[in-house]
């Protein structure tokens, strides 16, 4: 199982101007590929690395590596939607790899730029201290523009969790106007839970309004639509996570305890 953590770096002033260019410089590069890709139409970046392999690297001067992450990351974005040129922000996401990124101590990391090897200390908490033991695999630099800071989110390797075997099972039939009933006889948008039973006359607002702007179809009310898009998903995403944690808290029926008491099945 991959986990990601997240450590703030601590460069040198002298040295925070060097991976600040090296960023942008990667950034760069990746939209010099994307017109290539958008061009000829391709995305996988075994067919696209001889197009712009030569080229990008006298243009841009990164390295062999670098400039293999940069297509990569290129050919991921295309892959996403065909139909648009990928555009990449001048301090998006860098991404290294175990050739140009090390770790020659607990709390440093070695970073390959365009002026060479940098060694950057950074900083971490007692729960990133434990996990930074575990494997670490490719790792992105992130640029805070409003903070000017860079952060490392590295890639680790966490064990993977032994599944506890089930000893009690409870059914749950979920509806539209009860949202979730439990074979133990619980409701859990009415008697216990979290009280959600306007979700309905929320979503037919959500409806109501979309259908309006719909039929608007005006560059206001095309604006509106995509600045709400996601308001509704959010809310449903809340409901669910609201009722999935009820569940889990629920104490088993005074039957289900006898029977379990008796040894006898309680699945329904």
């Amino acid at each position: 199982m991959k986990q990601t953590l997240l450590v703030k770096l601590a460069p040198e002033p002298e040295e925070h101007a060097t991976p600040l260019h090296t960023l942008e410089a990667f950034n760069a590069t990746c939209n010099a590929i994307a017109e290539v890709a958008y061009e000829h139409r391709l995305a996988n970046k075994l067919q696209l690395q001889p197009l712009v392999y030569h080229n990008i690297r006298e243009r841009f001067g990164l390295s062999s590596q670098m400039t293999i992450r940069a297509i990569a990351k290129v050919s991921e974005a295309y892959k996403r939607d065909k139909r648009v040129k990928p555009l990449f922000r001048a301090h998006g996401a860098m991404i290294y790899d175990q050739r140009i990124c090390s770790f020659p101590t607990p709390d440093r990391v070695s970073l390959l730029t365009l002026d060479g090897r940098v060694i950057v200390p950074f900083r971490f908490g007692a729960y990133a201290k434990g996990m930074l033991q575990r494997t670490r695999g490719q790792c992105d630099v992130l640029y805070r523009t409003r903070t000017d800071t860079f952060f490392l989110a590295i890639t680790v390797d966490a064990p993977e969790p032994t599944p506890d075997e089930a000893s009690d099972y409870l059914g749950v039939d979920l509806g539209v106007i009860t949202l979730a009933a439990t074979s133990d006889g619980e409701f859990l948008n009415h008697s216990t839970g979290p009280k959600h039973a306007h979700i309905n006359q929320v979503r037919a607002r959500y409806s109501r309004i979309r259908g309006k702007l719909q039929k608007k179809g005006t560059k206001s009310a095309k604006q509106l639509l995509r600045k709400r898009s996601g308001k509704e998903k959010r809310f449903s995403r809340d409901i669910n996570h609201c009722l999935s944690k009820a569940l889990v808290c629920l104490k088993p029926s005074s039957a289900r305890q006898k029977a379990l008491r008796a040894g006898l099945p309680s699945k329904i």
